[in-house]
C-alpha cells in the first residue's frame, strides 16, 4: 500500500505531464481516456501516461491519494488538473495549451 503511494509520488515527480488513463494514448480503453489524451496530444508536447488497467494497485490507490474518484486524471507539475470534462473544457478555452506549454 505504502509502496503504491510512493510509486505515484515518484511518477508525479519524474513527469511534468502525466495522464493516468485506461489503455494508452495510441489505444485508449475508454472514451473519456481517448478524449483526454487527444486533447493533450493536440497541445504538441510529449507526456507520460500510466495505464491503470495494467496497474491495478495504482488504479485502487490514486483516487484516494488524489481525492478524485474517476479516471482519466491529468497531472501537471505534481498537481491534479482534473478529469476528462475539465481537460476538454480547458482545451476548448485554450487554457490547456497554456498549462501544458508552461510545464
Amino acid at each position: 500500500m505504502v509502496d503504491t503511494v510512493e510509486k505515484i509520488k515518484q511518477q508525479l515527480e519524474e513527469n511534468n505531464i502525466i495522464l493516468y488513463m485506461k489503455g494508452s494514448p495510441e489505444a485508449p480503453m475508454c472514451g473519456f481516456s481517448a478524449q483526454a489524451s487527444q486533447a493533450i496530444m493536440s497541445c504538441g508536447k510529449e507526456f507520460a501516461y500510466v495505464d491503470i488497467l495494467q496497474n491495478p494497485d495504482i488504479r485502487a490507490e490514486l483516487p484516494k491519494y488524489a481525492n478524485w474518484p474517476t479516471f482519466p486524471q491529468l497531472w501537471v507539475n505534481g498537481e491534479l488538473i482534473g478529469g476528462c470534462d475539465i481537460v476538454l473544457e480547458m482545451h476548448q478555452s485554450g487554457e490547456l495549451a497554456q498549462v501544458i506549454e508552461a510545464a
